[in-house]
Order: C-alpha cells, then structure tokens, then sequence
C-alpha cells in the first residue's frame, strides 16, 4: 500500500499545489521530500498527543504544514453522546456482507 500512495501522490503532484498525508509513517519523508521538489507544499496529519507519538519525527520536520488530528477533533469528530444514542437506535448489527455469491 505505501508503494501505491507514492506513486500516486506523485502523479498528482503534477496537478495540485498542495498535498495532505494522512500518516505518521517516517517511511514517507522521502516522498514527502519529492513533491517538495517539485514545488508543491506537503501537509501532515497525524497526532503527537499518543505515547508514543504517531508521527514520526522526520517526517513532521520535512512537511511545510503539520496537523495534529486533535486540533481537527471539533471540525471532523462527532460527539460521543451522540455515537452512543445512534448505535441504540439502530438496533442490533445486521451482518450485511454475504460471502455466499
């Protein structure tokens, strides 16, 4: 799956100005790196509010931008109250996933 991120994250680069990578993974400060190179800015978001960080520490310094996921908790997250009366109402989990085809 990293390789394929890359390759695409690269083609895209020729069309966008700005790239977002959801992921912690120091793995990616190289490609992180190239589209740099290329002009365009790189966004991170990951979180350092975990022990230990999920974010690794190259990869946060090469980016132009870093987001941590729990700034974002308020835009992007639901309230847990809200989670809890939502699975009540829904009943019991129907298994909709049918393997015999």
């Amino acid at each position: 799956m990293d390789i394929e991120l890359a390759v695409d994250a690269m083609l895209l680069a020729e069309h966008v100005d700005h790239l977002v990578l959801f992921s912690g993974d120091g793995d990616f400060r190289a490609l992180v790196e190239a589209v740099q190179r290329k002009g365009r800015k790189v966004s991170v978001v990951s979180t350092l509010q975990t022990q230990p960080a999920m974010v690794a520490d190259e990869l946060r310094r090469q980016a132009d931008f870093f987001i941590d996921l729990a700034t974002l908790s308020g835009k992007i997250g639901r309230d847990p109250h809200e989670r809890t009366v939502r699975a009540v109402d829904r009943g019991p989990a129907v298994d909709d996933n049918d393997d015999e085809d």
